[in-house]
């Protein structure tokens, strides 16, 4: 069944909202940057001291969900990215350096507000870089990911039907 233009629209937005939680921006990012976390004792916790434990925990459900982060309690890298994951940290960081270039939304932003802020607005308005004709590239990058990885969209379609007190707080 083919979605109608403004249901695909509303899905693509409720994926972005999913992909800007800034938990989730937070925990990828991590990843990414210092390899994966492993179980030592205290390694989550000092990782993430600026989330509480239910953003963090809010976080790894979703990335679990999304299949962008792949989680064993037995081995001894405790989460690590999956190629969904690793392609969603080249999204944010495509994101980061189109908005720090802008000075988007300000000059003093940090990374998680850059990505937050740019894939938001590029969900309302895909040519936001003013152009008509060419897509910013985060918007193109984002598409692709999306495009890439139909789990995300089909995700925020079930999560969409839920009532909103089982949707969770966001991190």
């Amino acid at each position: 069944m083919n979605r109608s233009q403004p249901e695909t629209l509303l899905q693509e937005r409720r994926a972005i909202r999913a992909l800007t939680l800034p938990g989730l921006i937070r925990l990828i990012t991590e990843i990414d940057d210092n390899g994966p976390i492993s179980h030592r004792r205290g390694s989550l916790q000092g990782a993430f001291a600026d989330l509480t434990p239910g953003q963090l925990r809010h976080a790894i459900d979703v990335a679990r969900d999304l299949d962008l982060v792949h989680a064993d309690e037995q081995a001894p890298d405790r989460y690590r990215l999956t190629a969904s994951g690793e392609a969603l940290a080249e999204v944010y960081d495509t994101a980061a350096r189109w908005a720090r270039a802008r000075h988007f939304p300000d000059t003093n932003s940090d990374f998680g507000t850059r990505v937050q802020h740019t894939l938001q607005l590029h969900s309302r308005s895909p040519q936001a870089n003013g152009s008509s004709l060419e897509p910013s590239a985060p918007h193109q990058v984002l598409t692709k990911f999306l495009q890439s990885n139909p789990r995300v969209l089909d995700h925020a379609d079930v999560r969409s039907q839920q009532p909103p007190a089982e949707m969770g707080l966001a991190a």
